[in-house]
């Protein structure tokens, strides 16, 4: 997985962190770590600062995450700190583990027969030592036991055995046990047996010998195990084993448990004899296995722990306990909680064999849902080790590589700690492993078993890669136990079984035990003493410590502030503090303190101070130097205090201001240090020349000098330093290398001691330093040691050839072989290479070729031929090629039997459509059958499948169906095999949706409900809030496949709701929420511009709205709109129109349409605008009209204006006319009226109307008019109302006047009245005719008159959107609605009933909003179901409105409650109806009134109280009545934690532990440690543990580092911070060092003996540090620190120094030397040609020892002629240019012995 935030990434971070590792020299070092990052990091090693590469030693191999570094055959070398180093471009991050290579324990001696037992230990007194110690014992009751012990020291020890920590008389009656003290017959030692009489189930323990005397303490441990003996089985194997536990008086007590938690059972029984206790799982003894845990707590209760419970884990678990007294018993009913949400297919258990792979799978319900994997309870990460895999809903590990240690309880979990839990059992050498941890206290004993597959074989136990001694441990048949008794904190580390390649760690863990510190010292006084000392005096502290003590003595210089340790003393008294222990000159403090194990105790100051001075004096002195040229010379002593000193070389002084330079330039340069006591003078390079140098060191009271010899550097082989091991499988290429110090050196290779010569299979080159050794191709003969050989120095190889590993080709898996009597076997196995040696056994025994059993080979084929197989030739078979086996289980059947398998009555039982097999196996495979069903034969079909395959039988039933139930019968002769199938239709279930699922949608959208069934036929019923719905042209159900919808195609806001997919046995829950979409005006996007017009003019102000059906309001300058007056409101679907017919200025202003009544509603607003229209003639229309009048009568020219105005001007023939006279002007609004009375001829003439901007002309004629005559009558007509109806008539002549008149009135022109004339034709138009506007039309011209009827039709009122059916339930609110085409009148529909009028009932009420018509019905009764119409004159529409029973649903719903532990709960619900009766459940569990439960039900409200809550009681909490169901989450938190006590400052001594603790108020809690605000990790160094309540921080072995404050914080609480103070160790020595004198070649051993564990010593002989190599192996025993120097030589002798801090201790090592011996001497006679070389060589028995050369006698000097060479033991004599007078007898004289070579010389 990858964790990181956007594209930044993560910086890298370690999961598991490398652990320190401790091997033997030559053995296999392995550091592993685990580090994430994003992007992944790239990781490096690296080891004293330098980065590491691959080489053949040492490589790093990568799993995915983990990284290792793989150290192969380490060395003392490879020791010391190794650095993993993770680095991305995020950050960076490192880890660190130590390396400890141990030297390898020395060979144990054979041990001794009886009767010659082991001397003592010592010859002097000592503290006891177990000589032999008691074995581990399995037993069983009723048997007695003896275990033995032998022990020996002086004086002799007392002996006491205890039992589980407790003495023996306190466990048991005197009669039970008897101990046998005695002395091994004629041998050293003392022995105590216990005898147990007749052991019991009790008995079972550890048992410890404890041996004491004045020098110290031993003791030794065993295992004591009691078993049951073994039941005789029952007579009938179908009986059930009978309750082996008497029934329960009472009911037992119940717990609760959720799946995948562990349930822990404790029982505590006293009783004397000591009770044995069973355990019982409904009337059945259980054993401990993976999941089921047996064992006895501190306190002495006896427990039973059920690991991960299962549903298979419920039922009756009982406590048995009896003794001879009686017996009890305790019982309790173990319930398992179920999930809800579960997995499909869970775990199932699973084998494996050792290195071989494990898979486990299982299934979850969503492939989304993510989960993980577990080893218990370690999280397992996906590596090559661990793959996890998914595949849709499959999940998958697998598990490669296995060990024994993988053997145990994996699960699977998925979101809310969902598990499914599975076994996996690893095979192999070792059957039972160990645990993956064992906590103990200091103390305790520890005690590891292990069981092994075979009897009798030895393992072996380590700790830490370190082997364990073969006291603690036992082996007993297949059990191997190791006992650990009294284990300390050294002890803690990972402990290993290894029995061949297979082994099975566990990691011990020591608790420490803590102790009170010691005492002060009392009575402290200061006496200055004579000059420069002083005396200090004190007493012993009061009480004084239980355990060995030392006082530890400090000195402080007055004005500062540090104290530093003088030394350790063991008694107190009086001591003499000498100037010669301080430093410097000054005034000196002191203070005294106790020292323990357990700590030390406060200082006591001494009064006062003194003043001391010390002297120097030289305590190491210089020696002479003695190096190589090119070499550093080292030159140093020690003095007894700090002081400058001067060096001289050659008599000249080196400046001390310089501490680096040389004497003179191109001279040796040179290099000054000083280091507290000791000084020291490097000569850097020196050359030949250099020899001879000498150096001289003074200071105030000391003066010492010493010279420097420079010798020839000798050959010597660079690398390799040590014997190098090779191994190579043949055909490779073998190259051997060997470095010499030399270019162009000679050397000479020899194999096994023989010299080897140069062939085509062997090659020897040389390349400079390198000489090199090359086999092409290697062969098995070329095995062997090589030695590279030159002037007395070898580098030897040990190289292996092999053939390369065989490994099976064929068979892979495990091969199953069924043949019948005489029948022909043949086994067959195939290998990769051709000649590979390839055994057969059988049954565990070694195959012999014979008559009966015959074995082939075929190139890489081998066969096992049974010619005529026997059933005694059956068996498992295994063909052994290496190490590969491969497996086949041979069965010879008796040919009295025809059918192998099956051998009893098959029943199978399947789902419809699912794939059915029945399987028959015969003894032979041309054997023909018989198939049956039901008594008849079965027919081959599609739908039944009969194959044949070998001696398998089958007949397949690909699809089974309901009708395929029944007995199938595979008859052959006389026999046949029986098949009952069963076949049922199987569960139908949702597959989607799993979960609730949630829509919001808005109205008008379309919503769809879907599920996906397991079967296509499925049967499915919906449900809306409880109630089955029906298919409507509003809701849609769909159906296809598997899938089934639910669609809602405008959902309305009404249409929202729980809707549930109910299939039987499964439901789908869905939460509908329908909102309305906010009402928004689509167009006009923008408000309009302002709208213009002119008076009259029509105006329609139009916009389009988003829902149809929203209202809206209209209002003119703040005011609402009223419909009428020439204003009319429309809605066209979603259009608003308001229409102005006739616009005039009151018209004028702002008209805003509005959605809502509410202030922030959206609206939209218009501007309209009327212009003040110009006076203009209306009538007459044509400029020019002629006016007839007769003499006499009256003239009148009217003018009809278009507005009022001023007066008009009259003129006629161009003179204005006054009213005046006959003339009379009148004005009447926007009429103009010019009347002449009485005309005349001269009257006629041209008239003219004149105003601003328009005029008419009057063309008058006074003259008599002719007759009038109508020459076409008006036309009757009939219309429909609101069209427009037009009359029309013809007169002569054409201006004759003619007047109109509607039922007898005069018609006045207007805008609905409208008068023409065109020539002679006059007409009346009558607009938007209304039914009032019918009667009778008449025109009149003269004396005419004619006359037509009008007759105005109503408009057919159509029904635009007609009545729907309509579904209500008792009690709602039924609208029913139409459209019409036209607003009609009020009136214009009517509603109806069942064809009647509807009756009086204020329960309906009746509306119309423009063309809507509505009809409400209030509260519908079960009477208003029925048939309702709504009609017009024109037009009816019908529709049926069904009216259900009044259903159940949910007022108010329950609500989730979260409480705290212990808390109360109530849920509540209302309901629409009264005295309804329901059902509280939990959990899927029924609830009943009790203490804790209160159910209580008032009207229309249900209510239930939950008190005294636990976590476990969180779940689902439900109210069921009928088919309604709703329900809630209740959810019970923990109690806030809080801290009862927090931790307290500490000052530790720097290495020591220190350990934080805190208190909490609760067990069960999880708290983090934070360091200057830094969260705190475990570590090998820093452990987090939980005691109960108690948390602890331990920090081990503690540094100036940890110092700093510390605090623990659990969720919002927080303790601290409090203060860590680490103080520096101050170390004092203990036990000094001891002087040694030995011979040399023996060794030598020091030991030092100082106050403190955890220090690092340092060890030098002569002044040069020692380090592990070699002849010197250095080693730690707690306090004490040994050092060993093997195989002395005589320059070894010297002052052993050993320092730990500022404490030292020294001692003397004096080697005797052994006589100088000749080991290898010259040839007697060795001949050479004159002016060559001669060489003569010898060895003595050590290096450095003095020969000399003699020639007849006389000693030889060095110079141009001889030279003289040495190297360690080796010795040559070089002779240059031999000429004849040098051939005489040479001899070389070491010591008293002599080698004599006589030297021939061949030429002139």
């Amino acid at each position: 997985m990858k964790a990181g935030s956007g594209d930044q990434g993560s910086p890298p971070c370690f999961l598991r962190f490398p652990r320190p590792v401790r091997v033997v020299s030559g053995a296999e070092a392995e550091l592993k770590c685990v580090v994430l990052g994003e992007p992944p990091p790239t990781v490096v090693w690296e080891k004293g600062g330098q980065q590491l590469a691959a080489s053949e030693r040492l490589s790093f191999p990568a799993d995915g995450a983990e990284h290792g570094l793989l150290l192969s055959g380490a060395l003392p070398t490879d020791a010391g700190v190794y650095v993993c180093r993770a680095r991305n471009a995020v950050g960076e991050a490192y880890a660190a583990a130590a390396v400890t290579v141990l030297e390898p324990p020395a060979p144990e001696p054979e041990p001794q027969p009886a009767e010659h037992p082991l001397p003592p230990p010592r010859s002097g007194e000592g503290a006891p030592v177990f000589l032999t110690g008691p074995r581990s014992q399995w037993v069983l009751r009723g048997e007695e036991v003896v275990l033995t012990c032998q022990v020996g020291g002086i004086p002799e020890p007392t002996l006491y055995w205890e039992k589980d920590g407790m003495a023996l008389d306190e466990v048991w009656d005197s009669s039970h046990f008897v101990l046998e003290p005695g002395r091994a017959a004629g041998g050293p030692g003392t022995s105590l047996a216990l005898r147990i009489l007749a052991a019991r189930l009790p008995d079972s323990g550890v048992y410890v010998c404890h041996a004491r005397n004045a020098h110290g303490h031993a003791q030794a441990g065993a295992l004591l195990q009691v078993h049951q003996p073994p039941e005789s089985p029952p007579e009938d194997p179908e009986e059930a084993p009978a309750p082996v536990v008497e029934p329960l008086k009472c009911a037992p007590k119940t717990f609760w448990v959720n799946e995948g938690k562990h349930a822990k059972f404790r029982c505590y029984v006293m009783g004397k004899p000591e009770p044995e206790i069973e355990w019982h799982w409904e009337g059945r003894p259980l054993l401990p296995d993976r999941r089921r845990l047996m064992y006895r707590d501190r306190d002495g209760g006896f427990v039973l722990k059920v690991l991960y419970c299962q549903a298979k884990d419920r039922g009756l678990y009982v406590c048995a306990a009896r003794n001879s007294a009686g017996q009890t018993l305790s019982a309790v009913q173990l319930h398992v909680k179920e999930p809800r949400l579960r997995f499909t297919r869970p775990l199932q258990d699973v084998e494996g064999r050792e290195h071989g792979i494990a898979v486990l799978e299982c299934k979850v319900p969503n492939s989304r849902i993510p989960t993980a994997w577990f080893r218990e309870d370690q999280r397992l990460l996906p590596c090559r080790k661990y793959e996890q895999i998914e595949e849709g809903t499959v999940r998958r590990l697998i598990i490669h590589r296995l060990k024994a240690d993988d053997d145990g309880v994996y699960l699977c979990e998925m979101r809310g700690r969902v598990r499914t839990v599975a076994n996996v059992t690893v095979k192999g050498p070792i059957l039972k492993r160990l645990p993956r941890k064992l906590d103990v206290l200091e103390g305790e004993n520890a005690v590891l078993l292990v069981e092994t597959r075979e009897a009798g074989v030895e393992g072996r136990w380590s700790r830490d890669g370190e082997e364990l001694p073969a006291t603690c441990q036992s082996s007993s048949g297949h059990m191997h136990a190791l006992v650990l008794p009294g284990v300390t904190r050294e002890e803690a580390g990972e402990v290993t079984f290894s029995l061949g390649n297979s082994r099975t760690t566990t990691l011990l863990r020591v608790k420490c035990v803590k102790h009170n510190p010691p005492g002060p010292p009392v009575l402290a006084e200061m006496f200055k003493g004579h000059k420069n000392t002083v005396l200090l005096t004190w007493k012993p502290p009061e009480p004084p410590p239980e355990t060995p003590f030392i006082y530890r003595l400090e000195r402080q210089e007055v004005g500062s502030e540090d104290w530093i340790q003088c030394f350790s003393i063991e008694k107190a008294g009086a001591v003499e503090v000498p100037g010669d222990c301080v430093p410097s000159e000054g005034d000196y403090r002191f203070r005294v303190c106790t020292v323990s194990e357990h700590g030390r105790s406060p200082h006591v100051v001494f009064h006062g101070s003194a003043h001391l001075v010390p002297t120097a004096r030289l305590v190491a002195g210089l020696e002479d130097v003695q190096v190589y040229d090119g070499e550093d010379a080292v030159f140093s002593l020690d003095l007894s205090t700090i002081i400058q000193g001067t060096w001289f070389l050659n008599g000249e002084e080196l400046k001390v201001n310089k501490p680096e330079g040389q004497v003179e330039p191109g001279a040796l340069r040179y290099r000054m240090e000083q280091k507290g006591l000791q000084h020291r003078l490097i000569l850097q390079a020196v050359k030949h020349e250099d020899s001879g140098a000498l150096v001289g060191f003074s200071c105030p009271g000391v003066q010492d000098s010493a010279a420097l010899t420079i010798q020839e550097s000798p050959v010597h082989i660079l690398s390799p330093q040590d014997k190098v091991s090779l191994t190579f499988t043949t055909s490779e290429r073998v190259v051997l290398t060997c470095e010499l110090s030399r270019v162009d050196f000679p050397a000479t290779w020899y194999k096994d001691g023989q010299k080897v010569e140069e062939s085509e299979s062997l090659v020897v080159k040389m390349d400079g330093r390198r000489h090199r050794l090359i086999l092409p191709e290697a062969e098995v003969r070329d095995s062997g040691e090589f030695e590279c050989r030159t002037e007395g120095v070898s580098a030897f190889f040990s190289v292996t050839v092999q053939d390369p590993p065989v490994h099976i080709v064929d068979p892979q898996e495990h091969v199953f072989v069924h043949a019948i009597t005489s029948e022909c076997v043949m086994l067959t196995c195939e290998v990769d290479r051709e000649d590979a040696p390839v055994r057969w056994y059988k049954d565990g025994q070694e195959v012999e070729e014979s008559d009966f059993v015959v074995l082939e080979n075929e190139g890489p084929h081998h066969r096992l031929v049974l010619p005529a197989a026997q059933p005694p030739d059956g068996g498992e078979f295994q063909c052994v090629a290496g190490e590969e086996r491969a497996y086949f289980t041979v069965t010879i059947t008796d040919v009295s039997s025809w059918i192998v398998y099956p051998s009893g009555k098959v029943y199978v039982a399947a789902v419809r459509l699912e794939r059915v097999v029945l399987t028959c196996e015969l003894c032979r495979p041309w054997a023909e059958v018989r198939w049956t069903k039901d008594g008849e034969e079965v027919v081959e079909s599609p739908a039944l499948l009969l194959q044949k395959e070998d001696t398998v039988r089958r007949l397949v039933l690909p699809a089974v169906q309901l009708e395929d139930s029944g007995e199938y019968l595979c008859e052959i002769d006389d026999e046949s095999a029986s098949f009952t199938v069963t076949v049922t239709e199987p569960p139908v279930r949702i597959i989607y949706p799993r979960d609730e699922v949630t829509l919001i949608a808005v109205s008008l959208e379309c919503v769809v409900l879907m599920c996906e069934l397991s079967r296509e036929d499925a049967p499915v019923r919906w449900y809306k809030d409880g109630l089955e719905v029906e298919e409507s042209e509003a809701l849609v159900l769909e159906s296809d496949g598997r899938y089934r919808r639910l669609v809602l195609p405008a959902a309305q806001p009404a249409d929202g709701g729980e809707f549930v997919c109910d299939v039987g046995d499964d439901s789908a829950f869905f939460t509908v929420t329908v909102t309305e979409l906010p009402v928004q005006f689509l167009a006009p996007e923008a408000a309009p511009s302002p709208l213009c017009v002119a008076p009259g003019e029509p105006v329609l102000l139009s916009c389009e709205l988003s829902r149809a059906s929203a209202p809206v309001f209209w209002s003119h300058n703040g005011r609402p709109v009223q419909e009428g007056q020439g204003l009319e409101l429309q809605a066209e679907g979603p259009r608003r129109v308001l229409c102005i017919r006739a616009a005039d200025l009151t018209h004028a202003g702002v008209y805003t349409c509005q959605t809502g009544t509410a202030p922030e509603a959206p609206s939209l607003s218009f501007t309209v605008q009327v212009a003040e229209p110009p006076v203009r003639v209306v009538t007459p229309e044509a400029a020019q009209t002629r006016v007839r009048s007769t003499p006499g009568g009256d003239l009148e020219l009217v003018v009809h204006l278009s507005g009022p105005g001023g007066p008009a001007r009259w003129y006629k023939d161009g003179e204005r006319l006054a009213s005046q006279g006959r003339v009379q002007l009148e004005q009447a609004g926007a009429r103009q009226v010019l009347r002449v009375r009485g005309a005349r001829s001269g009257d006629a003439g041209e008239y003219l109307c004149d105003v601003p901007q328009d005029s008419r002309i009057f063309l008058v004629s006074v003259e008599e008019p002719p007759p009038v005559k109508l020459l076409s009558e008006l036309t009757p007509l009939t219309v429909h109302e609101g069209d427009d109806a037009t009359f029309q008539c013809e007169v002569s002549p054409p201006d004759a006047e003619v007047t109109w008149l509607r039922n007898g009135a005069v018609v006045t022109p207007g805008p609905q009245l409208e008068i023409a004339r065109s020539g002679s034709s006059h007409s009346l138009t009558v607009r938007g005719c209304k039914l009032e506007d019918s009667g009778t039309v008449t025109a009149r011209a003269g004396s005419t008159v004619t006359s037509a009827r009008l007759h105005v039709r109503e408009t057919e009122l159509l029904f635009l959107r007609r009545l729907q059916d309509v579904r209500a339930q008792e009690g709602q609110d039924v609208c029913l609605e139409v459209e019409t085409g036209r607003v009609g009148a009020a009136g214009a529909v009517r509603w109806l009933r069942g064809g009647e009028p509807l009756p009086l009932d204020s329960r309906l009420a009746l509306a119309q909003d423009g063309h809507v018509h509505r009809l409400f019905i209030h509260g519908v009764v079960l009477a208003d179901q029925g048939t309702y119409g709504c009609e017009s004159h024109h037009d009816r529409t019908l529709a049926r409105l069904s009216v259900r029973p009044r259903q159940l649903r949910v007022l108010q719903p329950l609500e989730d409650v979260t409480v705290i532990e212990g808390g109360n709960a109530t849920f509540q619900l209302r309901l629409s109806q009264e005295g309804v009766i329901g059902e509280w459940a939990r959990g899927g569990v029924r609830l009943q009134p009790g203490p804790k439960c209160h159910i209580h039900a008032e009207g229309h409200t249900h209510r239930l109280a939950l008190s005294g809550l636990g976590l476990a009681d969180s779940g689902c909490v439900s109210f069921t009545v009928d088919s309604l169901r709703c329900a809630a989450r209740l959810t019970v938190r923990e109690v806030p934690v809080t801290i009862v006590q927090g931790p307290q400052d500490l000052e530790v001594t720097e290495g020591d532990t220190a350990t934080f603790e805190c208190e909490l108020s609760q067990a069960l809690a999880d708290v983090t440690w934070e360091k200057d605000r830094r969260a705190l990790t475990p570590s090998p160094r820093l452990r987090l543990q939980a005691l109960g309540t108690r948390r602890l921080l331990q920090l081990r072995r503690c540094s100036s580092s940890d110092a700093g404050t510390y605090s623990c914080v659990v969720g919002t609480a927080q303790a601290g911070p409090v203060r860590l103070i680490v103080r520096e160790r101050t170390v004092s020595v203990l036990s000094e060092l001891q002087s040694v004198r030995a011979r040399e070649g023996d060794g030598a051993t020091f030991e030092c003996t100082v106050s403190e564990t955890e220090t690092t010593g340092r060890w030098e002989l002569r002044g040069r540090p020692l380090k592990p190599e070699g002849r010197v192996r250095i080693r730690q025993e707690g306090k004490k620190h040994i050092l060993v120097l093997s195989e002395l030589r005589v320059e070894d002798a010297g002052e052993v120094r050993f320092q730990a801090g500022p404490a030292q201790s020294l001692a003397l090592l004096e080697v005797e030397a052994l006589p100088l011996q000749i080991c290898r001497r010259p040839p007697r006679e060795k001949t050479v040609l004159a002016g060559r070389r001669a060489v003569l060589e010898v060895t003595v028995s050590r290096s450095r020892g003095h020969v000399c050369w003699l020639r007849e006698g006389v000693e030889l000097c060095p110079g141009d002629k001889y030279e003289m060479r040495s190297h360690g033991p080796t010795h040559s004599l070089v002779i240059h240019n031999v000429r004849p007078e040098d051939q005489g007898t040479y001899c070389c004289q070491a010591g008293q012995d002599s080698a004599n070579t006589c030297l021939l010389v061949e030429g002139d």
